[in-house]
């Protein structure tokens, strides 16, 4: 790869996260997701794509050369699905015809998943949305009231605490009925965490939506007897509703999510990083 090529196009944010200095952070580059694919156009033969890491690079003068390993468990995908997948990947035309090493926001699995499906649940109460999850958007669904404000801002302060955005669905109003905001939210995001206290309804109903879109579930509750049968055998967060039981709260909640954030391959980010955008590494080489 051209050195002049190496992590072209990035915004300024993002070079001084991972070109600091002018340096290329190697290591933060090699904790990343890879795409590596051809460059599009050449229609003699049928062009496929890799998802896999990279794991080494080193310079040579004018060049950086790198070792490409391919994820075994993802066979290889033909370009024009790549092209068809483009706006959940963050990727413009000019991405498919210049040969560089670059970097987009997007979750790469995820957007690849949904393109590669060829169906999908078609629900009549309400709307599935489009597009990727944001890796650090979490959910809360709780009941509502005053005596509940405290614990949401127990819920928000553990994201905080991450650099991850929290929000519920009275913090939207994008479509006309309120289930459809509930389940954008939920799509949009990667971990929903589902306060069970006085069995409410809504809170079942809303965590049985995040189950079924594959979402991660946090199950807290200020009692083990409000968790129905269908939930007893999964772990959840029992907490008080006082300021000794929600700084517990805050302190566990935020232990769960960094763990299922690891998981996802999103850290938490340190305070010097609460702004940089952390994102999938997409190589397009001919």
């Amino acid at each position: 790869m051209p050195s002049d090529r190496m992590l072209e196009g990035l915004p300024p944010e993002l070079l001084g996260v991972f070109k600091p200095g002018g340096v290329i952070d190697r290591a933060r580059l090699l904790e990343l997701p890879v795409l590596l694919m051809p460059e599009t156009g050449d229609t003699s033969q049928q062009q496929v794509a890799r998802v896999g890491t990279v794991s080494s690079v080193r310079s040579t003068g004018r060049d950086f050369l790198y070792s490409f390993v391919p994820n075994p468990r993802v066979p290889p995908i033909p370009s024009d699905k790549i092209v068809a997948a483009a706006e959940g990947l963050g990727l413009s035309n000019w991405d498919f015809q210049r040969t560089r090493w670059t970097i987009r926001e997007a979750d790469l699995f995820q957007a690849l998943l949904e393109s590669a499906t060829p169906s999908s649940p078609s629900p009549t109460v309400f709307t599935l949305p489009t597009g990727p999850a944001d890796p650090r958007r979490v959910a809360a669904m709780m009941p509502f009231g005053a005596e509940f404000s405290p614990v949401w801002d127990a819920i928000k302060a553990a994201a905080d605490d991450g650099g991850w955005t929290c929000q519920r669905a009275d913090d939207i109003w994008e479509h006309s009925a309120i289930i459809d905001d509930v389940v954008s939210l939920i799509w949009r995001s990667k971990v929903v965490v589902c306060d069970l206290t006085r069995r409410n309804a809504n809170v079942f109903y809303e965590a049985g939506i995040a189950h079924a879109l594959g979402r991660e579930v946090v199950l807290v509750t200020q009692s083990p007897d409000d968790v129905p049968f269908d939930l007893k055998h999964l772990r959840y967060i029992v907490y008080l509703n006082n300021t000794e039981g929600l700084a517990k709260l805050r302190s566990d909640l935020f232990s769960r999510l960094s763990t299922l954030m690891a998981r996802l391959r999103w850290q938490p980010l340190g305070p010097q990083l609460r702004n940089a955008t952390w994102v999938l590494r997409i190589i397009v080489w001919s």
